[in-house]
């Protein structure tokens, strides 16, 4: 489990890394497929309801990392929220629609793993102190164990997320 010392870099990467393991879980029929989408909606609504309301608005304000990154982090949240509630909707776990809609919200969300990796991570890696990004770390810990204590992969909840969008 976290510390209140973790890097919020670190833990940011550790939910990336749930998140994959999950994707093959969704995709392995001897796995617990519905269980496994259940564990991922709480995760990626509580990750991104996290990020956006404790970590991005932080790292906006440091001189190298690009807001137009960060703002793009937003729309891909968004986009991977939409595809989340595609796949919530369909009835049937395994089957041929299903599996088309796990399949584009895989192709959402490892688009947007890899960007924010890439891009938004290594900005704060490099350029912010790290002491501020282990207090980024336990207010992101903090804001994504009240989403997941609220029940925030629901469908219902998913739902109002997306009809709420992106806070542009």
């Amino acid at each position: 489990m976290a510390t209140d010392k973790q890097s919020v870099v670190e833990l940011i990467l550790d939910d990336h890394r749930r998140m994959e393991e999950l994707f093959h879980r969704m995709r392995n029929v001897e796995e617990d497929r519905g269980k496994a989408l259940r564990e991922f909606a709480d995760l990626l609504i509580a990750h991104g309801e996290a990020e956006e309301a404790e970590v991005y608005p932080a790292l906006k304000r440091f001189r190298d990392i690009d807001n137009e990154e960060v703002q793009h982090g937003v729309k891909e949240h968004a986009e991977g929220n939409e595809a989340l509630l595609a796949l919530l909707e369909v009835p049937v776990v395994g089957s041929e629609d299903w599996d088309e809609k796990l399949e584009k919200l895989s192709e959402a969300i490892t688009h947007h793993l890899d960007e924010e990796e890439r891009t938004i991570l290594n900005g704060a890696r490099e350029n912010v102190p790290g002491e501020r990004l282990a207090e980024l770390g336990a207010a992101f810990v903090e804001a994504r164990a009240r989403h997941l204590d609220a029940g925030c992969g629901e469908i219902e909840n998913v739902r109002r997320v997306v009809a709420d969008g992106p806070d542009t």
